[in-house]
């Protein structure tokens, strides 16, 4: 979308915004502990980092969102022993990412996966700026926690979100392409970070009851989209890592 449409539909995407967020229900972060372990066979040590999305807005427990259907699905395809931590937060941008895992101090892990971006295109950020943003993550991840490769999950189909109005989710949606096209493009100059595209349905029924935050068919989906990359591309099964 050009910037001057966008300029011309300001008022009209400002009033549609604040109308949502007021109407909108708040949901909590999944219950559950954020670590642990699963599987059997050789240690690897995973972080997970992020947003709602990664907290497990929408579900009730951990054991339905992300963290669960991700560390079970790598466990199996990878034949290993997964211990985990998740570091999360609702409603948390790229760089306030950083600024709790700094504060956090998580455990040191082989691979990371990060799931954020969708609150950057609410608070209007750049995809550049974003993409900048990731990477002090990346880095920051890699030289304080030994973190050998990161994982970022696509940002999803914001165009599809049954609790948009239009045209808010048509600009969303299309601010939201834009990062993650940035993201891609980023994450193939670096073999230290990788971007999974991941095909997402995205009716009504599989959103949570807000119709903005996932449901328990989108975690699923994306913690098994994610665990077999991990599994079958960053794990060489001679090591285990």
């Amino acid at each position: 979308m050009s910037l001057a449409l966008k300029l011309a539909l300001a008022p009209l995407l400002v009033a549609q915004a604040l109308a949502t967020r007021r109407r909108a229900p708040v949901l909590p972060e999944a219950e559950g502990a954020r670590e642990g372990r699963v599987g059997e066979g050789e240690r690897l040590a995973l972080l997970i980092v992020g947003d709602s999305s990664a907290a497990g807005v929408g579900v009730a427990t951990q054991e339905e969102a992300l963290a669960g259907h991700l560390t079970r699905t790598l466990a199996s395809e990878a034949q290993c022993r997964v211990s985990w931590q998740l570091v999360a937060r609702s409603g948390i941008t790229t760089a306030q990412a950083l600024e709790l895992v700094r504060q956090v101090r998580p455990m040191p892990a082989e691979i990371a996966v990060a799931v954020l971006g969708v609150n950057d295109v609410i608070d209007q950020v750049s995809a550049a700026r974003a993409v900048q943003q990731r990477a002090a993550l990346a880095d920051w991840l890699r030289q304080a926690a030994g973190v050998r490769h990161v994982v970022f999950a696509p940002l999803p189909p914001v165009h599809r979100f049954p609790l948009l109005p239009q045209p808010l989710r048509h600009v969303m949606g299309a601010d939201a392409r834009a990062h993650d096209e940035a993201v891609a493009r980023w994450a193939a100059t670096r073999d230290d970070v990788s971007h999974v595209p991941i095909e997402l349905g995205l009716g009504p029924e599989h959103m949570a009851p807000d119709g903005f935050h996932p449901g328990e068919p989108v975690y699923r989906a994306t913690g098994e989209a994610l665990a077999r990359h991990i599994a079958q591309r960053l794990i060489t099964p001679e090591t285990g890592s």
